[in-house]
């Protein structure tokens, strides 16, 4: 079923006499359960080539900051000790200031074969794909690891979780199996380009603090990053969490959550190992994964198909019709209180809930799903139009969450306007849109115990 998670977006020759194939890891982070690896290590060995994986970090992508780098630092000793067992050569370059030269995948290209991508349709990944391929004159391919079900076997963008579900379902068994192995005919043994960027434990925080980008937002010492990492968090969700994960994952407080979403984003996990870990757990612990399986496998992929199929999916313009409408009836409906973004970025509110939750996305890079629709809710109603307060929002979570600049990232946010929900009872400000109160949040969890947490973590 590989075919069905390649797209090839140009139509060019592979090169003779190159040196190898060339892997460029932009989102899937990872050595393990990478179909775009397994795919470009089956170019490589039809050739009779070995397989170069080329990891760049830029100081120029959006909200680029130290947390962001220390993360994706974290992760290269992992992958580069994992690929080095495959007999797959590994290059990391660190671009440290926006006047260094830019042109590095190019350069590595000159000697490949063909250029192996991962498809991903959102934030940067999604620009590179469109505009790299048409400069290159060798194959280039895009290949969906991110997805259980690949995107390709969507046609289109599906309405809510309701019409994609039993798409899903019907194509989840042929593609819930485990990733094949990876074995090289050729190992790589040549040399690394000289910009190599050796990365070690104990040089991450000076590789981070020489390159030109935020130092404004800390690293986040509760989410180290790597594949390790992510192994272990999954055993400990698998042996504390799943068991009550579908009584009580919606109580903040009870941390009954994966904590996956920031390897998830970056690659250093994939959703398909996951769910086999955990359908094999549930199964031999008898335990109901229904729930965790539903977030991960038919939420996140809604997610991913609303921003394959929308073009602008941080815009209120992608919203359905009956969004568009009870928001234009609402848009000079009066506000109060209303707070400016410095205002929400400093959880500078009179709600202790949201301050909280803000707090918790400033110091932790997280907020509970649960608590962050209603962190978004509010931003509706305290901002002084609807345009301003999605702007608020991704701005927010885009800078400071480990899991932003994400497909989900931006549908969950868009949800809060409407988007994959139906209309409710109309009131002001939101029209038809779904509201959430801080009383109705008092009722349903436990607001002061997750109150008391943040204020002894922040």
């Amino acid at each position: 079923m590989l075919d069905d998670r390649v797209r090839l977006l140009n139509q060019r020759p592979f090169r003779e006499n190159a040196k190898y194939v060339l892997y460029w890891s932009q989102m899937n982070r990872r050595a393990a359960s990478n179909h775009a690896l397994i795919h470009a290590a089956g170019l490589a060995n039809r050739r009779d080539l070995p397989l170069l994986v080329y990891e760049g970090l830029t100081c120029s992508y959006p909200f680029a900051s130290d947390r962001l780098h220390t993360f994706i630092l974290q992760g290269v000793p992992d992958t580069e000790r994992r690929l080095r067992r495959l007999g797959i050569g590994y290059f990391f370059h660190l671009r440290r200031l926006g006047s260094d030269a830019d042109d590095m995948l190019y350069r590595l290209a000159n000697d490949a074969a063909a250029v192996v991508s991962d498809d991903y349709p959102s934030f940067i990944a999604r620009c590179y794909n469109a505009r790299v391929p048409g400069r290159l004159s060798i194959p280039y391919y895009a290949v969906d690891s991110s997805c259980i079900v690949p995107m390709n076997r969507l046609e289109k963008r599906e309405y809510g979780a309701y019409t994609i579900r039993p798409k899903i379902r019907k194509l989840l068994d042929a593609y819930l199996v485990p990733a094949p192995p990876i074995r090289m005919g050729r190992k790589f043994n040549l040399a690394l380009p000289e910009s190599h960027t050796e990365v070690t434990g104990a040089n991450i925080l000076s590789l981070a603090a020489s390159c030109d980008i935020d130092h404004g937002v800390a690293p986040v010492r509760s989410f180290p990053g790597g594949s390790s990492e992510a192994g272990r968090r999954l055993k400990l969700f698998l042996k504390n969490n799943l068991r009550r994960y579908s009584t009580s994952h919606n109580e903040p407080s009870a941390q009954a959550t994966s904590d996956l979403s920031p390897y998830l984003h970056f690659g250093h996990i994939s959703s398909l190992e996951v769910a086999l870990a955990v359908r094999e757990h549930a199964q031999e612990h008898h335990v109901m994964a229904d729930e965790f399986l539903e977030e991960l496998i038919v939420r996140r992929e809604l997610a991913f198909n609303f921003a394959r199929f929308t073009d602008n999916h941080n815009s209120l313009a992608c919203l359905p019709g009956w969004v568009q409408k009870t928001l234009a009836k609402h848009a000079r409906d009066q506000r109060d209180p209303i707070y400016d973004r410095d205002q929400f970025e400093r959880a500078s509110t009179h709600d202790p809930l949201w301050n909280a939750a803000q707090k918790e996305l400033l110091a932790r890079g997280k907020i509970h799903g649960y608590y962050r629709m209603y962190w978004g809710k509010k931003i509706i109603e305290w901002s002084s139009t609807h345009e301003e307060a999605l702007a608020t929002m991704i701005y927010l979570n885009d800078r400071y969450a480990l899991d932003g600049r994400d497909p989900n990232g931006y549908a969950n946010i868009l949800w809060c306007f409407g988007l994959h929900d139906r209309p409710w009872s109309e009131r002001p400000i939101f029209g038809q849109i779904r509201y959430m109160s801080y009383e109705g949040m008092r009722r349903k969890t436990d607001v002061d115990a997750y109150i008391r947490s943040v204020e002894m973590t922040a």
